[in-house]
């Protein structure tokens, strides 16, 4: 056999084994490596409400509209508010001056001789006094909410962040309670991976995660925790609040996915995120991290 030809298999011979090398690292990697396709940007999203029911006459954001904690979003008519607190005041002047009268008239039975003045009289106008700083208090607790009820035909934002699902307009009637725009919190912005049950052992809380965009941003971040729970399709629960089990048992068994939600540390300015965006998550096992600063020691 020539020279020529033994050169031209052994190179052929060692790009098979090269190749077989690649794949066999990249099989390892796509079966063993703590990584999933399969993650979500998620956020708090506050749902904001009027605390009170009345006629909208102002929206003060626009959707998407980017506020701060405190802004003004939608102001409710606030002349019903209005008029209640001024008859809540004028109920606080009535008792008042009803306490000062009894409270003036126990005082009196009180300084007048025993012999001209009864006990039993003596006790019910003290009785009238203690009465009439019950209802003075009561009228005061009535006054404070009719404050507290005018204060709150002014809606503003509870934390710093966006509106978004803004579904209430100058004119429309707010019902208390009734949901009318959504505000995500732009400092709670983090990640959830779902990953497949067989690679949970490899994952930590604490470890490190690397968060790729479908936009091509890479974001860093921590394991904050794991779920500890996820709903069984195949075992529900019946009407009778009993174990539905199920009598088929596939051979081919997919393995479950958990979330595993990811901290994501300080974003750089030029990110932009909203909640529901998807990405790849791969975490770095913290023995891979020791590994790391070892040989970057030596």
């Amino acid at each position: 056999m020539s020279l020529k030809k033994i050169i031209s298999v052994a190179f052929s011979l060692l790009v098979c084994a090269l190749a077989v090398l690649i794949v066999r690292t990249l099989w390892l990697h796509y079966m063993d490596s703590p990584w999933t396709r399969d993650g979500r940007v998620r956020a708090d999203v506050v749902n904001i409400a009027a605390d009170v029911a009345g006629l909208v006459v102002e929206v003060a954001v626009q959707d998407n509209q980017q506020v701060n904690k405190g802004d003004l979003l939608l102001r409710i008519d606030p002349e019903h508010y209005q008029l209640a607190v001024r008859q809540a005041q004028a109920q606080v002047a009535a008792r008042q001056a009803a306490l000062r009268m009894h409270s003036e008239n126990a005082q009196r039975r009180t300084d007048i001789d025993e012999r001209l003045v009864s006990r039993e009289s003596r006790e019910d106008a003290q009785h009238l006094a203690a009465s009439a700083q019950a209802e003075y208090a009561q009228a005061q607790a009535q006054l404070a909410q009719a404050q507290l009820q005018l204060a709150r035909t002014e809606v503003r934002a509870p934390v710093d962040g966006y509106i978004t699902n803004l579904s209430v307009f100058r004119g429309d009637f707010a019902q208390r309670g009734q949901a009318a725009m959504a505000l995500v919190d732009s400092q709670s912005f983090y990640v959830n991976g779902y990953f497949e049950e067989t690679r949970l052992p490899l994952i930590k809380v604490g470890d490190r995660a690397e968060v790729r965009l479908m936009s091509g941003e890479q974001l860093t971040g921590r394991v904050d925790s794991i779920a500890r729970g996820i709903y069984d399709r195949d075992n529900p629960q019946s009407h009778e609040l009993t174990a539905d089990v199920n009598p088929t048992f596939n051979w081919v068994r997919l393995a479950q996915r958990v979330p595993v939600r990811i901290h994501l540390d300080p974003l750089p300015s030029d990110v932009w995120l909203a909640a529901g965006l998807t990405c790849t998550v791969i975490i770095q096992p913290a023995v891979l991290d020791a590994g790391k600063v070892a040989v970057s020691a030596q």
